[in-house]
């Protein structure tokens, strides 16, 4: 099993930053992928982004430019960056982890850190 600990969320202004963080612990194989999905209030869960041991990234479209993912495979973390926030980031932040390739789609996941983007 894999287990991961989220931290790093809170409220931010408009404009702000904040940086998660996740620490993934396992007793079977290496972690590949690790990332961040996101819900909001009423909406789909969606991709933010996703980073393999490698350090192929994926990110979703609405980030692109704003968030950096990062990882430091010998801790099992994966670091998100996030700047220039803005009120439709608001959301629970959800961290999670694969033994596969994919960066983008994970079979593990935290409990999820609150973020919220708000004047």
């Amino acid at each position: 099993q894999v287990q991961l600990v989220e931290s790093g969320g809170g409220l931010v202004q408009p404009g702000g930053s904040l940086r998660l963080s996740c620490a993934a612990s396992t007793d079977r194989f290496a972690i590949n992928a690790m990332g961040w999905y996101r819900q909001a209030a009423g909406e789909e869960r969606e991709l933010v982004a996703g980073i393999t041991s490698g350090g192929t990234t994926k990110y979703g479209e609405s980030v692109k430019g704003r968030f950096d993912i990062s990882r430091d495979n010998g801790k099992n973390t994966v670091y998100l960056r996030m700047t220039n926030l803005k009120p439709e980031d608001t959301a629970v932040y959800y961290c999670g982890a694969t033994y596969y390739y994919t960066p983008d789609s994970f079979d593990y996941w935290g409990q999820g850190t609150q973020v919220t983007v708000s004047s």
